[in-house]
């Protein structure tokens, strides 16, 4: 379970950096920018994959190793 918290945490990094990049830089990639229902929020949805990774990491280190 640590392992798979782990993933999702750093998955949620990675979307949430690179939806902040594509806002200032204009580079063309990530999930965030892709999903039609987030236009005009895409700053503040990456702000919460970012958040929600973080989470993530601490919720995985609170659990024991297997």
């Amino acid at each position: 379970m640590k392992q798979v918290l782990e993933i999702l945490g750093f998955l949620a990094l990675v979307q949430g950096v690179a939806g902040l990049v594509h806002e200032f830089t204009d580079w063309n990639w990530g999930l965030v920018q892709r999903l039609g229902f987030l236009d005009g929020y895409e700053i503040y949805a990456s702000v919460v994959l970012l958040v929600l990774g973080v989470a993530l990491f601490a919720a995985a280190g609170s659990r024991k190793s297997v």
